[in-house]
Formats: C-alpha cells, structure tokens, sequence
C-alpha cells in the first residue's frame, strides 16, 4: 500500500503536497497567487499578441496550466504561462498556415502545444530529463543574469513611457537610449513607473509584511482612477469568456508542418524551465527531478492547447514574484489561475486603471532579484574557467537567444571537460616514512620512490585524447627513475573507462616496457574496466596476476618483505598474526 501511495505520488506530486500541507503556508500562497496575478494577466494578453493571437488566448494559455501543472508539475514555486522567447517562434510556426484567419490561428496554436506537450511527455518517460545536468552552476547563473539584463532593457520603455519597435535587445537598448536622451519620457509614467520601484525596494528593505508589489499595484490603480490621467498608458480591460477547446479545421498537413517547429519550441520550453527549476529549487533546498519537470511541463501544454491555449513554460519573471512574495506551494498557481477566471467573469474593467509602468517596475524589481553577481565573482576568485563558462552563458543568451547562448555554454563546457581529462592530474607515488599508503611526490618532497619499481597514477579515464599523452609520461617516468627499474604499477581506481584507442596505446606501453624487461602491474582497477579489456580481447596479456588489489599488495608482492616503518595501528591484525601494509587495506589514490 505504501508502495503504492508512493508511485501515485511520483507522477501526482500534488499528491504529496496535499498529505505535508502545512496551516502555515496558506497565507502565503495565497498571498503570493494575488501578487503574482498582476503579473498574469498582463503578460498573458501581451504575448499572445506577439504570436499573433487574440489576447484573450494567453488567458487561457495562463490558467490551464497552472492549474495543470500545479498536479502534475514537480516544482513547488514554479509560475508557468506564455514566454517572451516562445512567442515570436509561434508566430513564425502558426500565422504563414492560418492565411490571416483568426480562428485557424488559435486551433494552429493550439495544435502547436499539444504537440509540444506529447514530446515533452514522451522525453519525460523515457527519462530524458537528464539533459538538466549539463546545465552546471556556472551556466544557471551566467544564463539567469542575462535573462535579468533582457528583462530590465525589454522593461525600460514602459517604466519610463515611451515606445520602441527593434528587432534584437542591442537595436532595443540603443533606441531606449535614444528615447531617454531625446526627451521623449513621458514624466508621468515614469513618476508611476520609478515611484514603484523605489516602494517595491524601500518596502523590501523595511522588510514589511505587506509586500511591496501588491501595495503598488493597488495603489497605481487607486490614483489612475483618482487623477483620471487619461494619456497614461494603460493595461486596459480584460476580455471575457472562459477556456474552451478551439482545434476545428486542422488537417494531418498541418501536423507534419508544425513537427519542426515543435521540437524546437519543446526543447526552448524545457531548458528555460529546467533551468529555473533547478534554481529555485536549490535556493529552497529542495530538489527537481528533471525527467519529471519534462513530463510535468508537457501535460499543461496538453492541457493548455486543447482548451484554447499555446505553448508556454516556465515564466523567468512571475516565478521570481511569486517567490518574493512568499509562495510555499503550487497553490500559488491555482490561486493565479483562479483569480484570473474571476476578473475575466467578474471585473474584465477593473485593470483599466493599472498603469503599464507600474508592472514594468514590478517585472524589473522581479529581474533584480534574479542578478547574482556575488555568485559570479565568486567564481571568478575560485575558479577561473567556470567564470569563463558563466560569462559566456551571459553574453551567448544575451546575443543569441536563450537556447542558442545555452547550447553554446554546454559546447563550452564539453571542450573543458575534454581539456580536462585530456590532460589529467598526474602522480608518481612513492613512501613517505611513518605515513601509511603511496603518496604524490610532488607534494611530499621527502618520500621517495620504492626501490626498482615506478608507481604512477593517471587521474582520468583513458579515451582518444589523452591515450598518446598517458604513454609518453608514463615512459618518462620509467627514464628519469634509472637503469635500476623492473616493475612499473598503475595505480587504476581514478581510470574508470578506457576505449579502444586508449587501449592500443596501453598494449604499446606494455610491450615498450617489456622490451626493457619490465613488468606492468595495475592495481586498483575497477570490475568494469576489467570487463572492458576482456571485450577488447586483452586478457591474454593482461592475465590475472597482472592485476593487484592495491598498490601496497602489488609492491608487497614485488619486494617481497612488509613495511617497517609504520608503527602499531588499528589497522594491525591479531596478535601473531604479520601486519601488512596499509596500502592493502585503504585507497592509495587520494594519499597526496
């Protein structure tokens, strides 16, 4: 039964919400889900019209799933809906086949997440979501600062009241620049736009219950409607109706033109969210199983499009609202999802009182808090190629586009991790008096090397790119220890694969050695490698006796007497019975 329960909780991670759902946490949901609702509907009207959709679409796209992806979603904090980086693909995807037909419009979008969803749905369970972890710390927080900066340039115009049509985010900042430098504010937007933002940030600091977004919300309205400041832009009124599926008139054509599209915008849907999930999820010492958050996602794009709806994911600036506001739950989304039904019912007016420079300063004020530049100096003062790797996380989403900047980052990465193991640590071992185990000689100046036997350790797997390199340093070591040498042993644990390359280059090694009167000895080397070697048809030269437990056993073995330089321990063996050395009993690989 219990086995069970958890099954259903794996897949409906509502599930278990609902049983460790604490009375503590309701106020803040709920809180959160009115906060974040000043967001929704906004951002929802704004990028459906971006895809070319009637506004009223990204409502739909907005309220299915969140109350989708508050069952079936993993993440506890996350905010889903339309994406400034998913519209303008839609666009590009749906209007050429809707020949100018509103309707066919929406059932093309509409197709378009459904079939986003039932890929993502797909990768989920065949466990694909292990694509998250290429995306290391220093991509999330290269990859968030860059979303911060688009936010905060795309955001500019509005808080400050004027408007700007450009293509790319450096056309956008240079013509923002433009409308700053020529005078073109409007100075009552912007008294609304940065008084917001000083109360947003003041009410922070303060460190007040009453968070500060909802207090400018409210207020903006109040005085929008007090003034009666006509020239102020506006959000404007909401459209009515509810969710309802809209899918008439497609054809199988239309599939097959939009499979391209939709492995594009699957895969764009799942890294942003994969990434803000990972991230948020961390901040809150939680954890996200990525297979799951792939299923979860696409279940709300199913969801979404067959009610009306378009491909959405996981939003870079509602999610951090709903967090600053306090959010414990998917309550939050369902809270959102269900404030949205009541305005489009009950108050489809009410927002014509809400200036767009006040949620301008609240998007902006959410895009701050995403800015981690400690976490990037941090990792310029510890280490140096991960700053590489985040800055150019940083400037790739920032020129290119979020999965373009990602996709760069994760090739960069892989060149490091092949640079890397291409030239590995490196050790040759040798005794250090009354120290237990083999020790690095480089960091122990007063060891020595075991008389007539040269120890090495290789600290990577052996592959194509560094098979050649292991040969050469190998065959150094055994010329710089002298005439004098009969054994060379490998010190194995750290080589955890070799291919075949790699393995050609060890037989060569071998037999150079063997021409010299050497024998090979590995210690220490894994089963599985062991396995390897056999496949490659390698155990009839390297028999059994090539193989030592650890290298204390194979320099035993060697000399054959024991250490005597190592006092009593409780490591010794019974009275009576020889002690042996310590490196038969504890890993020699991490003595340095």
């Amino acid at each position: 039964m219990m086995r069970s329960q958890e099954g259903i909780a794996r897949w409906i991670p509502a599930v278990a919400t609902v049983r460790g759902y604490q009375r503590a946490w309701l106020w803040p949901d709920v809180r959160a889900g009115i906060v974040v609702t000043a967001l929704l509907i906004p951002a929802g009207m704004g990028y459906a019209e971006v895809a070319g959709l009637p506004p009223v679409t990204g409502l739909y796209a907005t309220i299915v799933p969140l109350l989708a992806y508050a069952v079936f979603g993993p993440s506890r904090v996350l905010v889903l809906g339309p994406d400034s980086s998913l519209a303008p693909i839609i666009a590009a995807a749906i209007l050429p086949l809707a020949l100018g037909d509103p309707s066919r419009a929406v059932a093309l979008a509409g197709l378009l997440a459904i079939m986003v969803g039932a890929l993502l749905i797909i990768g989920g369970l065949v466990r694909l979501g292990f694509v998250t972890d290429l995306l290391s710390k220093p991509i999330r927080v290269g990859y968030l600062n860059a979303i911060a900066v688009i936010v905060i340039v795309s955001q500019l115009p509005k808080l400050l009241g004027f408007s700007v049509e450009a293509p790319s985010l450096w056309r956008g900042a240079v013509a923002t620049g433009e409308g700053i430098v020529g005078g073109s504010i409007d100075p009552v937007a912007a008294a609304f736009g940065i008084g917001s933002l000083v109360v947003i940030f003041a009410l922070k600091a303060l460190r007040l219950p009453v968070p500060g977004v909802l207090v400018v919300v409210v207020v903006s309205m109040v005085l929008t409607a007090i003034l009666g400041v006509s020239a102020l832009p506006v959000v404007g009124a909401l459209p009515q109706g509810l969710p309802a599926p809209a899918l008439g008139g497609l054809e199988w054509t239309d599939v097959a033109s939009l499979a391209l599209p939709a492995a594009g915008i699957a895969l764009i849907a799942f890294t942003d969210t994969a990434v803000l999930s990972r991230t948020f999820a961390a901040r809150r010492g939680d954890s996200v199983d990525g297979s799951q958050e792939m299923a979860g996602l696409g279940i709300a794009n199913v969801a979404g499009g067959a009610l009306g709806g378009f491909p959405v994911s996981a939003s870079s600036s509602r999610t951090p609202v709903a967090e600053q506001a306090g959010a414990r739950t998917q309550l939050t989304g369902v809270v959102g999802a269900v404030l949205l039904i009541v305005f489009i019912l009950a108050l489809p007016g009410l927002t014509e009182f809400l200036p767009s420079a006040t949620l301008a300063a609240v998007v902006m004020s959410a895009a701050i808090g995403l800015i981690d530049a400690r976490g990037f100096v941090r990792l310029v003062r510890i280490n140096l190629v991960d700053a590489v790797l985040s800055a150019a996380a940083f400037l790739g989403v920032l020129v290119f586009g979020v999965l373009q900047g990602i996709v760069i980052t994760i090739g960069l990465s892989f060149i490091a991790f092949v640079n890397r193991s291409w030239r590995p640590y490196k050790a040759e071992l040798g005794r250090v008096a009354g120290l237990r185990g083999y020790h690095d000689l480089s960091r122990n100046p007063e060891g020595a090397r075991v008389p007539g036997i040269v120890i090495v350790r290789f600290d990577a797997p052996l592959f194509f790119a560094n098979g050649a390199i292991f040969d050469d340093w190998v065959r150094s070591r055994v010329r710089s220890a002298g005439p004098d040498v009969r054994t060379v042993i490998l010190a194995a644990e750290p080589i955890t694969d070799i291919d075949t390359t790699a393995a050609d280059e060890l037989v060569e090694l071998d037999e150079y050695l063997e021409a010299r009167g050497i024998r090979l000895v590995i210690a220490e080397i894994k089963s599985p490698v062991v396995d390897t070697l056999a496949r490659y048809g390698l155990t009839g030269r390297f028999t059994s006796d090539r193989f030592a437990p650890t290298v204390g056993a194979a320099v035993d073995e060697v000399t054959g007497t024991l250490r005597g330089d190592i006092g009593g321990t409780k490591w010794d063996a019974a009275p009576g019975t020889p002690r042996r050395d310590a490196g038969d009993d504890t890993p020699d690989r991490a003595k340095e």
